[in-house]
């Protein structure tokens, strides 16, 4: 499984491209704050989620701290997703004084 650091993923953001974000905590989570562009799924659900996810591109997964969206991308590395761990999560993400999406 790749990781990478939310620095990294800033860096993506601020290019401009079309980035394949999925943030895998629960709705009030998300609701609470989150990551620009990123779309809800809980880790429950990312089983039911695989068919419909790229296959040609990352997929950068997020949670609050990093654990959810590891065994997330874990799993889907698996499947045979290009799927990368975003390291510190929303957490590390917000305490970096990135935006955040409420």
């Amino acid at each position: 499984m790749r990781s990478i650091s939310v620095g990294e993923l800033k860096a993506l953001l601020d290019q401009g491209d079309d980035v394949e974000l999925v943030d895998v905590r629960e709705p009030y989570e998300y609701a609470e704050g989150h990551v620009p562009g990123a779309r809800l799924a809980p880790l429950a659900t990312v089983p039911t989620l695989v068919g419909s996810l790229p296959r040609d591109v990352p997929v950068y997964l997020l949670c609050a701290v990093g654990a959810r969206s590891a065994r997330a991308a874990a799993w889907l590395a698996e499947q045979g997703v290009d799927a990368v761990n975003v390291e510190g999560g929303t957490a590390e993400w917000a305490g970096a004084g990135y935006p955040l999406n409420r």
